[in-house]
């Protein structure tokens, strides 16, 4: 008994040589494209300005994905024409964003009004790990209705994710200000 306690104080002391010092924090080192813009090329009855590094992919329906393939996200833009349903459309956005109040810390909702170009519509910033991080719904209030929303192909982890999210935020809303309806 006494040779094991011995032996267990040696090990104790002579092991412990070195002071553990704490690790000075770090700061992730991210660089993102300098960005430039292109009107969207595709003949839809919208156009707007997009990001010269993502790729467009055209869908049925004057549908897009708008894919940022080193961030490994797509915003998804939905069009639907007005039929006499905005009220129905303006639900049916508002409740695609708020099924994310399980994994969302907070919700933030901006409006947007341009009168002169007919753009009317809201962003929605969604914080914490929910499955999209921003939404948005753009109409001319009595033809056109656009949706969108950003996703990431990973699982979410809003820390990880948010210097991607705000980077792709600064071309949503710059899709946003430069949209115009074709008439």
């Amino acid at each position: 008994m006494r040779k094991t306690l011995l032996f267990i104080f040696s090990i104790v002391v002579f092991s412990c040589t070195k002071d553990t010092l704490p690790k000075p924090a770090a700061f992730l080192s991210l660089t993102y494209p300098k960005k430039s813009y292109e009107k969207l090329v595709l003949k839809r009855p919208y156009f707007f300005e997009v990001l010269k590094n993502t790729v467009v992919v055209d869908e049925a329906n004057n549908w897009l994905k708008i894919k940022y393939p080193r961030l490994k996200a797509s915003i998804d833009i939905t069009y639907r024409p007005i039929e006499n349903n905005l009220e129905e459309l303006l639900t049916e956005a508002e409740k695609l964003v708020f099924k994310h109040t399980l994994k969302a810390a907070q919700i933030i909702p901006k409006d947007f009004i341009n009168s002169e170009k007919r753009v009317f519509g809201s962003v929605y910033e969604i914080t914490g790990n929910a499955a999209s991080q921003i939404q948005f719904h753009v109409t001319d209030s009595t033809n056109n209705f656009l949706k969108g929303s950003l996703y990431f192909y990973i699982k979410p982890n809003y820390d990880s994710i948010l210097p991607a999210v705000e980077y792709i935020k600064k071309d949503i809303l710059n899709l946003i200000e430069t949209l115009e309806w074709k008439e």
